[in-house]
């Protein structure tokens, strides 16, 4: 299983940074930056490309709505460059929320929208003259589509590293986690329950498997998780619980919330609609209350060293491939001491 390093969008960046060649020597192999509605994910891999030599780099994720299917490849490929071939493109579509609350954008049919900016992004990155003709995008735009009728196929003036970046694609909904199966490199489901994975995303992933062309190889499972290597730590768990409240209370509006709707398929249905409930009216600490134990110990990594090896066991059955750690003890080095010795764990 490979191992990676997520960093939190909620701050410590440059702190984190200066830690990554530990993180490396410790045999941690990617590390994923987030973009949510904080700073750009694009400008801190960048700089992280700068500070890193081997380590692979990933967006986790940029959001298709924010950016045109021709200006994600080229972001792509350009973060591809500087990193020497050491980039995959982390895409989803986030939620109305964001997409319409603060960028202002339309947030409609993300299955196609998706679907079409994987095919033009491989496009441009084969350095083919782009001509696309979908249900939402058209390039180049004809006079017929609204344009001036000036322009014309372009394709990429530099010559990218690789003519197939990787791509990671963000999904829960059973149709979402269908078309990453079907069309993507890799998949990102939050909150990964393993011992529920076949109740919640069993059925899609096989239904999109069915389709998928043989060339894509392996579908890579990347899971993010808490972590953090001790048997005493009960801050450790409050985190993901903060976590788990936020996103299944707060995350979306209350007819349109997708972590909550994973909760019901999960099984934790009441317990769900408690914790939305509680989160809405105001009364937060109630909402991290409500968060049931044996889901908070489920989708995260923390425990002694057999409680962590036996749930490393647990993610490798459900078929994770990539843990993406988001290490949450109090101090920095204690963070990489608990990689070193995970790293340890995993090769004996």
């Amino acid at each position: 299983m490979r191992l990676g390093l997520v960093i939190d969008y909620a701050g410590g960046f440059e702190e984190t940074v200066e830690r990554l060649s530990d993180y490396e020597r410790a045999g941690l192999e990617l590390v994923a930056v987030p973009e949510p509605y904080s700073f750009d994910s694009v400008s801190q891999l960048g700089y992280i490309a700068a500070r890193t030599r081997e380590m692979q780099l990933m967006s986790s994720i940029l959001q298709i709505f924010t950016r045109t299917p021709a200006l994600t490849a080229m972001t792509a490929a350009g973060l591809d460059y500087v990193s020497g071939g050491r980039f995959t493109l982390g895409l989803g579509a986030s939620g109305p929320q964001v997409i319409e609350g603060f960028h202002g954008v339309r947030y409609d049919a993300p299955l196609q929208r998706t679907r079409e900016i994987v095919s033009i992004c491989r496009q441009v990155w084969r350095r083919e003259p782009l001509e696309h003709r979908g249900e939402r995008y058209t390039v180049p735009l004809t006079q017929d589509d609204g344009g001036s009728g000036l322009g014309k196929p372009l394709k990429l003036i530099g010559h990218p590293v690789r003519a197939s970046i990787p791509i990671s694609l963000a999904a829960l909904g059973p149709k979402n986690v269908a078309l990453a199966a079907e069309i993507a490199d890799g998949w990102q489901p939050l909150f990964l329950h393993p011992g529920k994975f076949d109740i919640a995303f069993g059925e899609a992933v096989a239904t999109g498997t069915a389709s998928r062309d043989p060339s894509l190889g392996p579908l890579d499972i990347q899971v993010q998780v808490k972590f953090r290597l001790s048997g005493s730590d009960p801050s450790a768990q409050d985190r993901v619980r903060q976590q788990l409240a936020l996103y299944l209370g707060g995350m979306g509006a209350r007819r349109k919330n997708l972590y909550n709707e994973l909760a019901h398929r999960y099984g934790y249905g009441p317990e769900a609609s408690e914790i939305q409930d509680l989160y809405l009216s105001g009364r937060k600490a109630d909402a991290e209350r409500a968060v049931p134990d044996d889901l908070v110990q489920a989708v995260s990594l923390i425990g002694d060293e057999q409680a962590v090896l036996k749930k490393l066991g647990d993610f490798s059955k459900a078929g994770v491939t990539t843990l993406l750690l988001d290490p949450v003890a109090a101090d920095p080095q204690t963070r990489v001491e608990d990689v070193r010795r995970l790293i340890e764990l995993t090769r004996r």
